[in-house]
């Protein structure tokens, strides 16, 4: 391993963030506009989507967290490679992996419940029609 393997994630790391403080900026306009809508429509909806907000922020924090941690091994990595301690690098590395794909798999959740809150939108609609 040279010290370019662990430069390779800096960019998809940094646009993965990036993607991941969009889902979170994506959430915070979506709940201002529910705080907006609370008071014209059923309870039942309201609550429902409430829950399933709070979970995907829990997910997208702990999201951000492991890309971050992932981040930060990584940096350590090239380092310990540049300081000619290859093995401790391999290491750090692998380890920055396996928190990027912990923190894609979070991402995967967070994505299968950001559908259940489309559908819930979508069921509300209906019984509105």
């Amino acid at each position: 391993m040279n010290l370019t393997t662990p430069a390779l994630l800096f960019p998809a790391i940094s646009l993965l963030l990036l993607a991941y403080t969009n889902r979170f900026m994506v959430l915070a306009s979506l709940i201002r506009h529910l705080q907006g809508q609370a008071k014209e429509h059923r309870h039942d909806i309201i609550i429902r989507q409430m829950q399933n907000l709070r979970r995907r922020i829990t997910l997208i924090r702990n999201m951000q967290m492991l890309g971050v941690s992932s981040f930060i091994l990584c940096a350590i990595a090239m380092f310990l490679v540049f300081v000619d301690m290859i093995l401790s690098g391999q290491l750090v590395f692998g380890a920055s992996i396996f928190l990027l794909v912990l923190s894609l798999i979070l991402s995967l959740w967070e994505i299968a419940i950001s559908t259940k809150a489309i559908e819930i939108a979508l069921e509300d609609m209906a019984q509105n029609l």
